[in-house]
């Protein structure tokens, strides 16, 4: 996978050099979380219902693509109940030993916060069933003729799961969250005050037109936005004065390559590559894939919805197809289509 600047993802080096950071940029409320109103109110109602009767919450799933805050939001949910949060990952809890180990550790109100849910193993997934349900722990104890079962009582609990593909989780583990609730993608003034508000913790003086430029580029995503605005900084410590403004802002942009719309090299070579080999399409993902080397994985979580989102690229019962916004974006004229000249 190309090496991305607004990539939504984060990998295990990068998670670990920023983690510090992250946690600073985090909001810890309700009140410094910025956007996402619809789910604030439905879930601070939730928690004062919760802390009014004296029980946990119920288990919530968020969903929506990579980067919007849904770590950030258990964190603030767990904050808000005064709660201790676990976190852990689907892919990191490989047995049901690992996932029994981590909900007898727990204690009454406590919240497990399971990012990427949907890749929990099927076995792992199963012994959860009854521990969301009923809060108890079924485990086989011996081997073959001798082996028993021996159910544990575990403590209240609350799970958070977090997930970019709600389809993928199988119905009765969906069925067992009581809140369900997806995370929009931010509009452009959400995005410029998190950048301003980012820029206050890092110490930064950025000029509110800068902050607007960053975040018109930021791909309606906060993370991407708190990336690019290090990276700025990064230039206007060594190329400036520490100040960032409108100049700064775009010289670095441009160095970064990402340009008006939040496109990256990634973005345009798939648009480009519609165009100039199928005259727009439509073509399916997996020729797409072998004209960009990408994955097909990468181009459907990191790549498409954006560009879908933006109305740069549509899906059609027949593939991918460049819309002719694309072609104005990328200064390119559409060709006619076969079916226009029939």
């Amino acid at each position: 996978m190309i090496d991305r600047i607004v990539n939504t993802g984060i990998d295990e080096v990068e998670a670990e050099v920023e983690q510090e950071l992250e946690n600073t940029l985090r909001p810890k409320d309700f009140e410094n979380y910025i956007g996402q109103d619809r789910l604030k109110q439905n879930l601070q109602l939730a928690i004062e219902a919760a802390k009014k009767r004296g029980e946990p919450l119920d288990h919530i799933l968020l969903y929506g693509p990579p980067g919007l805050g849904k770590t950030t939001m258990a964190s603030v949910i767990a904050h808000e109940m005064g709660s201790q949060i676990r976190i852990t990952s689907g892919p990191a809890v490989e047995r049901a030993g690992d996932l029994a180990s981590l909900l007898t550790n727990l204690q009454d109100g406590d919240i497990l916060f399971i990012d990427e849910i949907h890749r929990l193993h099927r076995t792992v997934e199963e012994v959860l069933y009854s521990a969301m349900e009923d809060f108890k722990l079924d485990i086989m104890i011996g081997k073959g003729p001798s082996a028993r079962s021996l159910r544990l009582d575990l403590p209240k609990f609350t799970i958070i799961g977090a997930t970019t593909r709600a389809g993928a989780l199988s119905a009765p583990l969906r069925d067992r969250f009581g809140m369900i609730h997806r995370l929009e993608f931010y509009n452009h003034d959400q995005i410029g005050q998190i950048i301003e508000r980012a820029a206050d913790i890092l110490n930064v003086k950025i000029h509110p037109e800068a902050a607007t430029e960053l975040a018109k580029r930021s791909r309606l995503t906060p993370r991407i936005a708190n990336r690019l605005l290090k990276r700025v900084r990064d230039f206007a410590d060594v190329n400036g004065d520490g100040i960032i403004d409108t100049s700064i802002s775009k010289q670095a942009l441009i160095l970064l390559d990402v340009d008006d719309l939040g496109l990256d090299p990634a973005d345009r070579i798939l648009l480009m590559a519609i165009i100039e080999n199928y005259k727009g399409g439509p073509v399916g993902v997996e020729t797409i894939a072998a004209l960009t080397a990408e994955e097909r994985t990468t181009i459907e979580d990191f790549i498409e919805p954006y560009l879908m989102q933006i109305g740069l690229l549509e899906r059609t019962p027949r593939g991918r197809k460049v819309t002719h916004k694309a072609y104005k974006h990328l200064n390119r004229t559409p060709e006619p289509s076969q079916d226009s000249l029939l």
